[in-house]
């Protein structure tokens, strides 16, 4: 027992001086997650390009009140999200550049319509341009670019569509322009003089004929505004469009009713009207389009020009449902009947061309066609034949 005893307290020892001597295993940290940012967004202006160089910090305008403090309202009808500012300088010349990005395209395009004073000349830059001198505005995608140069020169509208071609370009829906503008009829429309509005403030700034509330903008109405050039005279042609034709209806008539309230209207005409020849105010429906042509124009060539605007539904078709088993098991008891009444007119055709056949034939031979419908059999002698055998095996007729 005393041995046994001590045994069992050396095996214990050497168990704790194993344990001592070997180190705690440490516990396991888990895995770490590896998260993965989105790449940030292609900064709108560039540090340098074509010579010119950033004077400074490109400057970020994240709010409608840095980008255009006179202008915040417009901006954001036309859903202004950020944009950017940089000043550059080249050989002692002075570039500024102020891009406003937008959510859409037609955004871009309403607010370059916005900014752009009717009579620039046209350029060549982006998805459309226009230049007064020094200052030039471009749009391109959903973004706009205010330029201004101290020194215009032969290569700064080429730096400029560098600039336009570094721009992020939107996709899907976003890249469309917007669709009201396919209304305006292009005969002798004045280049540079369409303004897009979505909203009171873009309408008003972008040279709008109507009181801004008469419009609808708050029945999500949209406008398109341009000068056409006849051979009477000037005429301006405002389009809007409206989500159903009810509404348009209903908004034909209000702006109906104010033009034929003349001085008496409230709000007082604007500017616009007061010019116009009140013998060539005419306003017209077209589905969900409310056109006005205003100006100085003779009646006859502004009520040409208004029946050209024409709306026109694109209808998409609803997919039915899948046909079902009662139209299935009609469908094949059909396809029965069909086959049997074709067998049963084959079968008479095939009877009466045999009968008729066999009609042909027995006149052919000579025999009445009512014939066809006698027995015919054939008919053997036996009898005779019969006879002249039995005389012939009996021999001669020795009385005979």
């Amino acid at each position: 027992m005393v041995v046994a005893a001590g045994c069992l307290a050396l095996a214990s020892g050497t168990w704790k001086a194993a344990c001592q001597a070997s180190p705690a295993r440490p516990s396991q940290k888990p895995a770490a997650t590896t998260i993965t940012l989105p790449p940030s967004p292609k900064a709108l202006l560039p540090d340098a390009f074509d010579g010119w160089v950033a004077s400074g910090p490109i400057q970020s305008l994240p709010g409608v009140s840095q980008a255009d403090p006179a202008n915040v309202a417009a901006l954001k009808e036309y859903g202004f999200t950020f944009g950017a500012l940089a000043h550059y300088k080249r050989e002692g010349d002075t570039l500024t550049l102020r891009a406003l990005r937008f959510e859409d395209a037609s955004g871009a395009y309403g607010a370059y319509s916005f900014y752009r004073p009717n009579g620039w000349a046209k350029e060549e830059i982006g998805s459309g341009a226009a230049s007064d001198k020094e200052h030039v505005l471009f749009w391109r995608g959903d973004t706009v670019v205010d330029a201004t140069f101290s020194h215009v020169g032969p290569m700064s509208a080429g730096e400029l569509r560098e600039i336009a071609r570094q721009l992020p370009e939107p996709g899907g829906n976003r890249s469309l322009s917007p669709p009201i503008l396919a209304y305006l009829p292009q005969g002798s429309l004045v280049g540079q003089t369409t303004h897009y509005a979505l909203g009171p403030a873009g309408y008003t700034g972008g040279e709008g004929v109507l009181p801004a509330s008469l419009v609808g903008f708050d029945r999500d109405a949209e406008t398109a505004t341009a000068n056409y050039s006849l051979p009477s005279g000037p005429a301006t042609l405002t389009i809007i469009e409206y989500p159903t034709p009810q509404i348009a209806q209903a908004q034909e008539a209000v702006i109906r009713n104010y033009l034929k309230a003349g001085s008496q209207a409230q709000p007082p005409w604007p500017k616009a009207l007061q010019d116009s020849d009140l013998a060539s105010l005419e306003v017209r429906r077209s589905g969900v389009l409310v056109a006005l042509v205003s100006g100085d124009a003779i009646p006859d060539e502004s009520h040409r020009l208004l029946e050209i605007v024409h709306y026109e539904a694109d209808l998409t078709s609803i997919p039915q449902p899948g046909e079902s088993e009662v139209s299935k098991t009609g469908r094949l008891l059909l396809g029965i009947a069909t086959l049997v009444i074709i067998g049963a007119i084959a079968a008479i055709l095939l009877g009466f061309f045999l009968g008729g056949g066999r009609a042909l034939y027995r006149i052919a031979r000579g025999k009445p066609a009512s014939s066809v419908y006698d027995e015919e059999f054939i008919h053997l002698d036996l009898r005779e034949e019969l006879t002249e055998k039995t005389a012939a095996a009996r021999g001669p007729n020795p009385n005979g």
